[in-house]
């Protein structure tokens, strides 16, 4: 395939994952990964190179926005990318010398549970806790957040369970080149307790920190190139932008099914293509 046109499929591939991404909230990486994997045949390790630089500059922009709004916690957050960037570096290293067949086996089970956790019904008030946790007072993680005009106050929960998670999540991000929001939403939502709107922008603020940690060790490995990287982050970006305007006028619940349908099965050929030795 000529440059140009390997070019010109990538950048019209990264925007229908930025797009689809933002649309569904599994964000870029789990189309940008498989596409650039299956469809046009770049090793592993520098497709998630270049979806880590995409995670950089996507959480970026949109966690800027959050924070204006007041929902993100970003003391949580701050404390909680301790245990996600430790993660993203020992991911990082481990997917240097791991065989790439073995680590898109394991992208593809990671993609299956994103999937499932992205159509799974969420209620914002369910997960409201006002009992108190010793150390989410001393480190003073309690919060307010929006709802319908008004503040509404949230203590959280099992703080040291989060934080053990969360380094999980970074593995996962490190490894994988993904933001791995489906295990840190998992950390604050399920186990901390903390209402799901602030769990997903809060993880939103921390993908791009977490994916800077795993991005360096990459970077000194040679596995970010930026024939690669460059289209693939303009097109992500301009993909989530379109996508944060057609939030409100489209039906998004009928969209992540569909999308988590789809994702299911390039898991599956990815989980395959792994076994098989293809990739």
């Amino acid at each position: 395939m000529e440059v140009e046109l390997f070019i010109a499929v990538m950048f019209i591939g990264a925007v229908a994952a930025g797009l689809l991404g933002s649309l569904t909230g599994l964000g870029g990486g789990v189309v940008v990964i498989p596409l650039l994997t299956l469809g046009l045949g770049v090793d592993m390790r520098y497709a998630v190179g270049a979806a880590l630089v995409a995670s950089i500059a996507n959480s970026s922009g949109a966690a800027a926005a959050y924070i204006r709004e007041g929902i993100t916690n970003v003391r949580i957050g701050m404390f909680l990318e301790i245990a996600t960037t430790i993660g993203a570096v020992c991911g990082a290293m481990i997917a240097m010398w791991l065989p790439t067949s073995i680590v898109a086996m394991i992208f593809g089970c990671v993609l299956i549970f994103s999937a499932v956790m992205s159509i799974r019904k969420h209620d914002i008030h369910t997960s409201i806790s006002h009992k108190k946790d010793r150390w989410g007072e001393r480190l003073k993680l309690d919060g307010t957040y929006p709802v319908d005009g008004k503040m509404e106050s949230y203590q959280v929960r099992n703080v040291a369970g989060g934080f053990s998670l969360m380094g999980l999540a970074g593995v996962v991000s490190g490894l994988l080149g993904i933001g791995s929001g489906a295990l840190k939403v998992l950390a604050m939502d399920i186990v901390m307790k903390v209402p799901f709107k602030v769990s997903t922008t809060t993880s939103n603020f921390m993908i791009g920190v977490t994916a800077v940690a795993s991005a360096v060790v990459y970077l000194q490995r040679g596995y970010i190139d930026p024939v690669i990287a460059m289209p693939i982050v303009v097109g992500v970006l301009i993909g989530a932008f379109v996508g944060s305007k057609l939030l409100v006028r489209v039906r998004v619940r009928p969209l992540r099914i569909l999308f988590s349908i789809v994702i299911t099965i390039l898991a599956i050929e990815m989980i395959y293509n792994g076994y098989t030795g293809r990739l």
